[in-house]
């Protein structure tokens, strides 16, 4: 078995937790110890014994005793004899008589934790959850945890397998241990809060986090000689690694200035300042991202410049490409990378809110590569996901599974940012912000929501003009008005077109600009302008699932049905859990209708009203492509539906709302009339 460096700590594990103080735990924080009732167990001298008894507590799923042969022995005599041996002595240590722990059956192994406290199962269980809502005493009781490094002087010689898993193990929980302590000393009482800034310190000593909070701390102390002698330290430290340590020092000048103008000491929290640089524009920053080279665990492809790192270049290219993200550049991962560091202790000195990290593996013609997306300050695992792939064509296997990572990365974080964004108080928002909590009501489809994104983009262009996406989002709250019927259409469509042109100018690069155009362009009647804008959307970013969708609605009405089904599959397939996916799901529809596929297009869009968001118009498209497929009951109860909410809602309001071609409109109104649903 080939450990996959992405695997974390018990994540698919349940939660097989007791009290600590339950009658036997599993210490791994720190040197390997088993205690019952409190009490120290002997271990044996093996380190294959010890080995095997922390890896079968993580393992999220049964193992095979040829995994594990393969993982603790480098080509042994005896392997199932030595594994034998080594399972016999895990029993004496974990079972009991009433309770066997180690249940072996054939070929699978596995080790029952379910009455067993693990510390790091119990660490990875409350970063997958929340560390930010994590109490002070919780926060300490949990940092209390680490004794010590992950399986400390447990190295096994010669076994690569064994020591790729041990050092993925211990980078996960050391960002773990970081991101507590970090935590902690936001709220950690005068006395101890530079103990805990000591240990992070430790921890990470590139993270310009800790630096700034310990410089914030002593500054706010009027400990100003012990902020200058440490800051002459860490420049010294980080000009020896070739990293940069300009914004320390502004915090570090800001923070004396603010110390000196105000002779007082502040003993409530050691949070670094929260108030903008007076000098810095308000609203400028965008959510960062940085791409980890990928390990390749294929036999023979540990040497660099092989698949792992064109897709890992692929895919910093890509998302750099949606402009919506700061990507950090290839060549700044590739150099951290060769420095032996891990993905989340990049994260933390390079100071981004995001970090993907992964594996490639060929194996008997197949390609399998695992990815995950994890919150830098929370060390938090966000997404997580397995492609694997026939290697038919390697470089088009290669090509879709990019398509796929950048697609997901970029639609969780968006999902993400939205989350943060709607719990912040509206006063306290920046530009960002402001345009992801106008995201979360945007994509709400309905009317009070769409003022109140309209309300929130608006604030987003004000505190920062040259916020491309912030203008897109305006420019959909008009489009909206204006195809829902919510205000003059005339008007709604003008300012949807002069909201897209300022999405346009504030940045051209951005696919979503385009996008705003390409809808705008569509609601004045213009399509083959229209096409021309969404078409260079998605030149600029193919992975750009929104520009996919629309081209879709375009086509689906008046262009190639058949480029509509494809631009539909392809957003559906870059996004499956879009927002919008009902509205996919119904373009596809619309374009079947014009090709004649009447019971597939009534299909696609009884599957699209029933998606979350699905709003009347779309429940017309149902209705009438059932009735022309001959399912009466069916269209009458859609219809239906549409009038609990829209008394004498029509074909001539379904009409009026879509720009169909003269033939395809002449056959919804017959098919409305014929079956009594006009």
């Amino acid at each position: 078995m080939e450990p996959n460096e992405g695997d974390s700590v018990g994540m698919s594990v349940e939660s097989r937790r007791t009290s600590p103080k339950g009658p036997l735990q599993l210490r791994l924080l720190g040197p390997l110890s088993v205690s019952r009732d409190g009490k120290a167990v002997a271990l044996p001298g093996s380190r294959k014994v010890r080995a095997l008894i922390a890896y079968l507590a993580l393992a999220p799923h049964t193992l095979t005793r040829s995994q594990l042969c393969e993982l603790l022995w480098d080509v042994p005599n005896d392997p199932r004899g030595e594994l034998r041996w080594c399972l016999s002595k895990v029993r004496s240590i974990l079972d009991e008589p009433e309770w066997r722990r180690i249940v072996a059956s054939g070929e699978s192994v596995r080790l029952d934790v379910g009455d067993v406290f693990v510390d790091a199962i119990e660490i990875e269980r409350v970063a997958q959850a929340s560390i930010e809502t994590l109490s002070p005493e919780r926060l300490q009781v949990l940092v209390a945890l680490f004794q010590g490094e992950f399986l400390e002087g447990l190295e096994i010689d010669r076994n690569p397998a064994f020591y790729g898993w041990l050092t993925a193990q211990r980078r996960r929980l050391r960002g773990i241990h970081a991101a507590l302590l970090e935590h902690l000393v936001k709220s950690a009482a005068d006395d101890a809060v530079f103990g805990y800034l000591d240990q992070w310190l430790a921890l990470a000593p590139f993270d310009p986090r800790v630096h700034e909070v310990l410089l914030n701390a002593l500054a706010r102390r009027g400990r100003i000689r012990e902020g200058e002698e440490h800051l002459a330290a860490t420049a010294r430290l980080f000009d020896a690694e070739g990293l940069d340590h300009a914004e320390i020092q502004r915090v570090w000048k800001a923070a004396r200035a603010q110390a000196e103008s105000q002779v007082r000491v502040q003993v409530a929290t050691v949070a670094p300042q929260t108030e903008p640089d007076a000098g810095a524009p308000v609203g400028a920053r965008r959510a960062s991202i940085a791409v980890m080279p990928f390990v390749d665990r294929s036999e023979g492809g540990g040497s660099g410049g092989g698949s792992a790192d064109g897709l890992v270049h692929d895919v910093i290219t890509r998302l750099a490409k949606l402009r919506s993200l700061f990507v950090i550049a290839q060549g700044t991962v590739f150099a951290l990378q060769e420095r032996g560091i891990g993905s989340d202790e990049a994260g933390r000195i390079l100071n981004v809110d995001y970090v993907v990290s992964g594996s490639l593996q060929r194996r008997d013609k197949r390609l399998s590569v695992t990815v995950e997306l994890s919150e830098t300050r929370t060390a938090r695992i966000v997404w997580a996901e397995v492609f694997d792939h026939s290697l038919d064509d390697a470089f088009l296997v290669l090509d879709e599974i990019g398509n796929r990572i950048v697609a997901s990365i970029a639609n969780e974080i968006e999902t993400l940012e939205r989350n943060r964004a709607i719990l912040k108080p509206p006063s306290s928002l920046d530009a960002w912000e402001a345009h992801h909590r106008g995201l979360w009501h945007m994509y709400r489809f309905q009317k009070d929501d769409n003022e109140r994104a309209r309300h929130f983009f608006e604030t987003a262009v004000r505190l920062d003009p040259t916020f491309a996406r912030a203008y897109a989002g305006l420019s959909f709250t008009h489009w909206q008005n204006a195809f829902q019927g919510w205000a003059a259409r005339e008007a709604e469509t003008e300012r949807a077109y002069a909201a897209a042109g300022q999405s346009l100018m504030a940045d051209d690069r951005d696919p979503a600009a385009h996008w705003a155009m390409g809808r705008a362009m569509w609601l004045r009647g213009f399509h083959d302008q229209s096409l021309v804008e969404l078409e260079r959307a998605i030149d600029l970013s193919p992975n750009f699932a929104l520009g996919h969708y629309t081209l879709a609605f375009v086509h689906s009405q008046t262009g190639d049905p058949g480029a509509a089904v494809r631009h539909s599959d392809q957003s559906r397939h870059l996004s499956p859990f879009d927002p919008l996916l009902f509205a996919i799901l119904c373009a596809r529809a619309m374009a079947l209708v014009r090709v004649g596929k009447f019971e597939e297009a009534a299909d696609w869009a009884v599957k699209g009203v029933a998606r979350p968001n699905a709003h009347a118009h779309t429940q017309g498209i149902a209705a009438y492509c059932l009735a022309l497929a001959g399912r009466h009951a069916e269209a009458v109860a859609q219809l239906a539906a549409i009038r609990r909410t829209l008394p004498g809602y029509g074909i001539d309001d379904f009409l009026s709302a879509f720009h169909f071609g003269p033939e395809t409109a002449a056959l919804f109104r017959k098919v409305a009339k014929d079956s009594g649903l006009d």
